[in-house]
């Protein structure tokens, strides 16, 4: 029971009293390893990251279908480029990542008529504790023009993607200097402007090799803060995330009908994570969760993830200057068109591409997500969950939120148990969920019951 002081004409909890209770369901902030990841934050470099992107845009076009022999021009030297600058960062954390390409040979599609092959650049950190569960950050490597098929012409790419790929690189340097109990994967994607093979081929590779993928995060132009709206932000960023799992079964979607999910993906609870982490860490920057797979009508490189059943979300600048994508380099009615250097903002590159960071972190340092949780509670003045326990938790926080909030806002930790009952609170006027908690405290994504929210 509170405690109470009297007031005239009525009774009110002492300061102390409602703190206690409000504890009881508030989620908690991530307070270990706060040194770590605000060192994180620290050490991600704009300046490196205006290095790298100089570099790939020197390779003057980084179409997939450019020149593959040279060692400085086209998007063989600019693969072969990452694929060494992971290999130094490796050498300089004594060897920690693992380093290598994952190909395929696309022919007969739209974009790309004639064999090529398609090369993905991975570098692994492997974690200390559990190396087969994974958290992935993805840019794209590839650039175009006007002409999606036009390979030859000058196609700098400084936004897209060399902001993100570059940030990707960033990422990789900082956080190997870490170890982790999970796997932090380093990628870079070819083959998007033409049809999002990359992805799919290293999808397909996961899958194969029984990659347990948790998270991908995708990050596709990072770099830009004047939109072609006349705004211009540094301050905010979106993440792109499907509401309803593309691999869910007419059974699973007959489930999620009743029993709710179709804002709960194990994709919308990423990008709510991620949303956590800006608030937590991230000084001046507030996401914008777009409730959206992608743009309007639009597709990045976490969609071939997401249907090969992996929870990816995106994440971007939010003011797109659409003259200074997929275009020709030139001055057309006092317009400079083209994805050039000159647009790119490092300082803003650098804070999404801390985002990513302290977000990775995060993940790697949390158990998994909970497996096969379950709810029950219709007809009754309380709500059960049940779940099972994953290696490396030492207990578990039970989650709900209003059906119209986008944030969980409640929450309970509740120890180390499979099932928990939160009495008097009705199943039918909440959403609910389940995270891992490691000893350190450190919190894995929340999972929303039944198949429309499992990570599994």
């Amino acid at each position: 029971m509170l405690s109470t002081q009297q007031l005239p004409g009525k009774l009110r909890p002492s300061p102390a009293a409602l703190l206690c209770a409000l504890s009881l369901f508030l989620p908690t902030s991530v307070v270990a390893n706060e040194a770590l990841i605000h060192d994180i934050v620290a050490d991600v470099s704009a300046e490196r990251i205006a290095a790298d992107v100089q570099t790939l845009v020197n390779f003057g076009t980084r179409h997939t279908l450019s020149e593959t022999q040279s060692e400085t021009r086209g998007i063989g030297a600019a693969r072969r480029w990452i694929e060494a600058e992971f290999n130094r960062i490796s050498a300089d954390c004594g060897g920690c990542l693992e380093v290598f390409t994952v190909s395929d040979v696309i022919s007969g599609a739209d974009r790309v008529p004639d064999p090529t092959e398609i090369l993905d650049v991975i570098a692994i950190l492997r974690g200390t504790v559990d190396p087969n569960r994974i958290v992935m950050m993805s840019g794209d490597i590839d650039s175009r023009v006007s002409d999606p098929m036009n390979s030859e012409s000058e196609s700098p790419g400084a936004n897209d993607n060399a902001s993100g790929m570059a940030g990707v690189i960033e990422a990789a340097r900082v956080l190997s200097q870490h170890r982790f109990p999970g796997s932090i994967a380093f990628v870079g994607l070819s083959g998007e402007e033409q049809g999002l093979f990359g992805g799919a081929i290293l999808a397909e590779y996961a899958l194969a090799n029984d990659w347990n993928l948790d998270v991908v995060l995708n990050n596709d132009m990072i770099g830009n803060i004047t939109g072609v709206n006349g705004v211009t932000n540094n301050t905010t960023a979106r993440v792109f995330s499907e509401g309803t799992r593309y691999v869910e079964t007419e059974q699973e979607a007959t489930q999620r009908r009743f029993q709710g999910g179709e804002v709960d993906s194990p994709s919308r609870n990423i990008a709510r994570y991620v949303d956590r982490m800006a608030d937590l860490y991230i000084p001046n920057l507030d996401v914008m969760m777009v409730y959206r797979l992608d743009r309007f009508g639009r597709g990045g490189h976490h969609r071939p993830f997401n249907e090969a059943g992996f929870p990816a979300v995106r994440i971007m600048e939010t003011n797109e200057n659409y003259t200074q994508q997929h275009q020709d380099i030139r001055v057309e009615d006092g317009i400079a068109y083209g994805d050039v250097i000159e647009h790119v903002d490092f300082d803003y590159a650098a804070k999404l591409t801390s985002l990513n960071a302290v977000t990775l972190a995060s993940l790697a340092l949390a158990p998994a997500p909970p497996a096969n949780v379950e709810i029950a509670g219709a007809v009754r003045p309380s709500t059960s969950l049940s779940w099972e326990r994953v290696s490396g938790a030492v207990g578990y926080r039970v989650h709900w939120r209003l059906t119209t909030s986008p944030t969980w806002d409640y929450s309970r930790g509740v120890g180390d148990v499979d099932s928990y009952t939160l009495e008097n609170i009705v199943i039918d006027n909440y959403f609910f969920g389940v995270s891992s908690v490691a000893a350190d405290g450190t919190e894995s994504p929340v999972v929303f019951p039944g198949p429309a929210g499992s990570f599994d």
